[in-house]
């Protein structure tokens, strides 16, 4: 081992000597290896955005009747709102080098921040073990498509999955494990080659569509009737909603990852480069393969794996399906891997490291049998919109809490600090008013969810319960401002680095 990373694991120690062992391990403790550039950033939103489930929801906004430039307006609008929230969650996480599931300890108190934690633990828990199967079933697809003789196996199930499904889920799930098991640098260099990738995959997928098509069979409008002025004025919030809700998860945990940016102006210009720019232009990719798919083959086909399938040579089907099973793992791993990791670790950090906070959902993953789970649409549905429900409360708490309360300040070390001497100690370890702004916040999203009367603002639930969340926070907590500014920062507060 060079002797500069004995040096630099040793300064890392010595500086953690102070920590609460019940609050910090190696992997929460505040990073000393900021090294992620605009690039790595970029690429964990290529990721994010280049999956079976991305690809899906770009091209469903082009069949809301819209035409074809309020459709980008939306898309453009939509991602902005993401591209602006992800810089204001990532500026806590890269200031003190910590994971969100310690900086909500600002907010919710040492002890209180394992609320938020398990929630958005459990979210990526569910969307962890939905993720593998649809991956699972690819693979199986795949390997069907050139061994059909297996198909004979597929008749018969075990818990509701054939034996070719057991195969094709162990063996993506081993793969994932894989890569997180090498630690968050494996994963930096994973997701940097699986989104530009699938790029590669998505283009050359468009040009054999448009080749076999000609460009007067493509349209970028994929609608099927007309819509009054009102309508589309709905059907365009409406999808401007949906994008936002969309990124809701990822974009909570964002802060698991800016932790490693080297400055916030580098990750401030991987957001510009990896939301609004790479969000487009997949989109546009995404509906010229869409619209091409009804010219050529008579109907819309929505599933890219489907589409690939289809392409009249081997070796390019071959590469294409591998390629897409590469992103839904790059996706898998950066929004439902990285996150329940750090969750769970923060719990018990002594007991639970990184790996194992992985492992557990990973585990978790199977025993949720989600091929089930996924197979019940009504099912999938309450149960996301519950969860999704918490979402939002959690964010607004998360901003208004830092930016309106604390001004922007963070002091580290009292976030590993569990004695009542230490500024987020607040009443046992928890904040009652983090807490009590948290829970109506969240009982008014899963009212939305549950009453079919109001489904029609269930896509909204995500802003509902973003200005919900921050608001209340900041009327429960306002006598707070002047006492966390003069209750010690100056000496200990973490510098922000542009």
């Amino acid at each position: 081992m060079p002797n500069s990373e004995v040096s630099s694991q040793a300064a890392a120690a010595e500086a953690n000597a102070n920590y609460s062992p019940r609050l910090c391990n190696e992997d929460l403790a505040p990073t000393r290896d900021q090294n992620w550039s605009w690039y790595n950033i970029f690429s964990f939103w290529m990721s994010d955005i280049h999956s079976m489930g991305g690809y899906v929801v770009a091209a469903s906004f082009f069949t809301l009747n819209l035409a074809s430039w309020q459709v980008l307006l939306c898309l453009l609008a939509g991602i902005c709102i993401v591209q602006l929230c992800a810089n204001l969650v990532a500026k806590p996480s890269q200031m003190a080098g910590v994971p969100y599931a310690v900086i909500c300890r600002q907010a919710f108190g040492v002890f209180g921040a394992n609320i938020p934690a398990v929630i958005r633990g459990l979210i990526a828990f569910a969307w962890y073990g939905i993720q593998t199967y649809l991956a699972a079933n690819a693979l199986m697809l795949f390997s069907l498509k050139f061994w059909p003789e297996l198909s004979s196996l597929t008749q018969s199930s075990w818990l509701g999955l054939s034996l070719p499904g057991w195969i094709c889920f162990g063996i993506m799930w081993f793969l994932q494990a894989m890569v997180f098991w090498h630690g968050m640098n494996a994963i930096k260099r994973f997701i940097d080659i699986a989104g530009p990738a699938v790029y590669v995959v998505m283009v050359a997928l468009a040009g054999w569509i448009v080749y076999k098509t000609g460009f007067s069979g493509i349209s970028l409008t994929l609608a099927s009737k007309s819509l009054t002025s009102g309508e589309q004025a709905w059907q365009m919030i409406t999808a401007t909603a949906l994008v936002v809700s969309y990124f809701s998860g990822p974009l909570l945990n964002f802060g698991d990852f800016s932790r490693y940016g080297n400055s916030l102006g580098e990750i401030r210009r991987g957001n510009r480069w990896g939301l609004p720019f790479n969000f487009l232009l997949f989109s546009i990719v995404t509906v010229v393969i869409v619209s091409g798919t009804q010219s050529l083959f008579g109907r819309m086909i929505t599933n890219p794996i489907e589409t690939v399938s289809m392409v009249d040579n081997n070796l390019a089907v071959a590469i294409g399906l591998l390629t897409m099973i590469t992103a839904t793992i790059g996706i898998n791993i950066v929004a439902n891997f990285v996150s329940p990791a750090f969750d769970f670790s923060n719990c018990s950090p002594q007991k639970i490291s990184f790996r194992t906070g992985g492992m557990i959902a990973a585990v978790g993953s199977v025993l949720l049998t989600p091929w089930n789970l996924f197979q019940s649409p009504e099912l999938i549905h309450y149960t996301l919109d519950v969860l999704g429900a918490f979402i939002g409360p959690l964010f607004g708490i998360l901003l208004a809490d830092f930016y309106l309360i604390k001004c922007s300040q963070i002091s580290v070390d009292d976030l590993f600090d569990d004695t009542p001497k230490g500024i987020y100690w607040y009443k046992g370890g928890f904040n009652p008013k983090a807490i009590a702004a948290l829970l109506p916040s969240v009982a008014i999203g899963l009212v939305i969810s549950f009453i079919p009367s109001l489904h029609a603002v269930a896509n909204f639930s995500w802003f509902i319960g973003v200005a919900l969340g921050a608001g209340s926070y900041r009327w429960i907590a306002r006598g707070d401002l002047a006492a966390s500014v003069a209750k010690g920062y100056s000496a200990k507060v973490a510098m922000q680095k542009e």
